[in-house]
């Protein structure tokens, strides 16, 4: 009821954001019922004109947005497209969370030659530029999916490590986990059940931005060729793609670049409400 209740009182932008995120994940859950032809179906031949064209059915074949460079529905590649690149992006941020998290609050908690160790490591990570280290990386190890996740999860995690610890450092030093310290709780304890919950509203403030940071970065991997591979459907490589049909007035690239660039809006529309509504909770109390 609590989630309800703001929900209805957020921001006209906000809400804006909530219907878009909605509406992209209505095409994650039901991209098999809504796309009317398959993933790698071809339909007709190559950039068929879209409905704004009076010619959009040509032989009897029905493609709402076109068709794109070898003549498959691009309407059903995007919708296939949004449920490919939006749980890769949520499963490579989960896993940067979980990753960076844990090492974190380890650091927060343990200080001394462990927190030295785990801060260096990553201080070396970040001082490479990730998108050369990410392109080094899955040139070596190859574009598979769970490579991908893997390289884009352990990169995003030093920035999370970053943030957890020093939430981290700032939460141990209230009173509360003191007083939790006294009553003889183990770290394992003190870190689940007085940092954490403390910790909720900046993680999941941070959790967006990283998920909105993962999506585009997998993107533009897909879009240099080292992303997801083709015929698997993803915006960022659909643009690379589709990319020589803006030469001749074509619109196909366009609809896939929209579709990162909303969704990417929307999000972050969601997340500048959520950090100042548990800013607002958070004074309240």
């Amino acid at each position: 009821m609590k989630v309800l209740r703001a929900v209805r009182q957020a921001p006209f932008t906000a809400k804006i954001g909530l219907f878009l995120i909605g509406l992209n994940l209505v095409a994650v859950v039901g991209a098999p019922w809504i796309a009317r032809y398959g993933e790698t179906q071809v339909v007709g031949d190559q950039w068929l004109p879209g409905f704004w064209d009076p010619a959009s059915e040509p032989d009897g074949v029905h493609a709402f947005l076109g068709t794109d460079q070898l003549g498959r529905d691009l309407f059903s590649r995007l919708v296939y497209g949004a449920r490919n690149s939006i749980l890769i992006a949520l499963a490579t941020t989960a896993l940067s969370f979980t990753l960076g998290v844990t090492s974190g609050m380890v650091a927060a908690t343990s200080r001394g030659w462990v927190d030295q160790i785990m801060s260096r490591t990553v201080d070396i990570l970040m001082g490479f530029p990730t998108l050369i280290f990410a392109l080094m990386l899955l040139a070596v190890l190859g574009s598979s999916i769970p490579v991908l996740i893997g390289v884009i999860a352990l990169l995003d995690a030093t920035r999370v490590f970053r943030l957890s610890r020093a939430l981290g450092i700032d939460l141990e030093s209230q009173e509360y986990i003191e007083l939790a310290r006294l009553r003889g709780e183990r770290t394992g304890w003190i870190v689940l059940h007085e940092i954490l919950p403390n910790a909720t509203g900046p993680l999941a403030a941070e959790f967006g931005l990283r998920f909105c940071f993962v999506f585009l970065f997998i993107a533009t991997l897909s879009f240099l060729g080292l992303g997801i591979q083709p015929p698997t459907a993803d915006w960022g490589s659909m643009v690379r793609e589709n990319a020589s049909a803006i030469s001749f007035g074509i619109l196909t690239p366009l609809f896939p670049a929209s579709a990162i660039a909303i969704l990417t809006v929307a999000v972050n529309l969601v997340v500048d409400w959520f950090i100042r509504f548990t800013g607002d909770a958070h004074h309240g109390r």
